[in-house]
């Protein structure tokens, strides 16, 4: 009797091992990793002072009120350099509330008015730059100044050499003078801020914007790893690196207009520049 039992609890046990096995191993469900999209608001200036002067002046106090805005509410300025990395898979994916500042044609204001905000609230700040007015025409910057801004953790980068309409050359030039005049206009540009500034120039504004295929072509074999328009959304996953958007700012994009920008909840406008 007693060997009896013992039989059959042993087949029982069997059965509930047979079956276990038949089940599969038990295995905690992980989660699926986060996918971290990438939206991130490249914000585009160009002049500063006390009073509106025209369309491209901000106040320099709207300024310091963007800067507080994106602070107190826990957004982070970037370097442009770190979003461009991230296209070319270079870096990871910004991290959410990500922030891009630009500014476009190095006008003397930057020196004057930009300078100290950026350093006062610790943002990085990438200067596009035509040459041909550095130290030339009395609206701009002088190369000392602008050695000045890098030693201060400014990024300068080309904006062409003299800020052709491209698309008017186009129109007026056989196709020959565009091409040597759309060659000497990236080629140069680059070529003098580096012996000037002596850093690495690879990324490009396009002056009013305006950029094709044809001039995508010739910016990629002139050396620019990226270039950059001012079509007025976020830069995303699905944005190509050699035509990044910028939301060309002015001043009347303050308080709740200057939120729903960043937020990406502006109504569309189109901005002649």
């Amino acid at each position: 009797m007693k060997c009896r039992i013992l039989l059959l609890l042993l087949a029982a046990t069997l059965m509930l091992t047979a079956g276990a096995h038949a089940a599969g191993p038990v295995i905690k469900a992980t989660p699926p990793a986060a996918t971290q999209g990438v939206n991130v608001p490249i914000l585009l200036y160009h002049r500063f002072g006390p009073t509106v002067a025209d369309g491209m002046t901000i106040k320099t106090s709207v300024f310091e009120s963007h800067l507080k805005y994106l602070k107190d509410n826990g957004y982070t300025v970037i370097p442009l350099r770190k979003l461009v990395d991230y296209y070319l898979k270079k870096g990871p994916a910004p991290a959410p509330k990500s922030v891009v500042i630009v500014e476009d044609d190095a006008h003397k204001s930057v020196y004057s008015d930009m300078l100290p905000l950026a350093k006062k609230y610790n943002v990085p700040v990438t200067v596009f730059v035509y040459p041909s007015a550095i130290s030339n025409a009395k609206y701009a910057m002088t190369w000392d100044q602008l050695r000045t801004l890098q030693k201060n953790g400014f990024d300068i980068q080309s904006h062409t050499f003299w800020h052709p309409n491209f698309r008017h050359d186009k129109k007026k030039m056989a196709p020959a003078e565009f091409e040597k005049s759309v060659h000497t206009q990236l080629k140069k540009s680059k070529d003098r801020l580096e012996s000037q500034l002596g850093t690495k120039i690879d990324m490009l504004a396009w002056p009013f914007g305006i950029y094709d295929d044809y001039l995508l072509k010739k910016a990629a074999d002139a050396g620019y790893i990226a270039t950059f328009t001012i079509e007025a959304h976020h830069a995303t996953a699905q944005d190509k690196v050699n035509k990044l958007p910028r939301y060309l700012l002015i001043n009347a994009d303050q308080g709740k207009a200057f939120a729903q920008i960043v937020e990406g909840k502006a109504p569309k406008r189109n901005l002649v520049y």
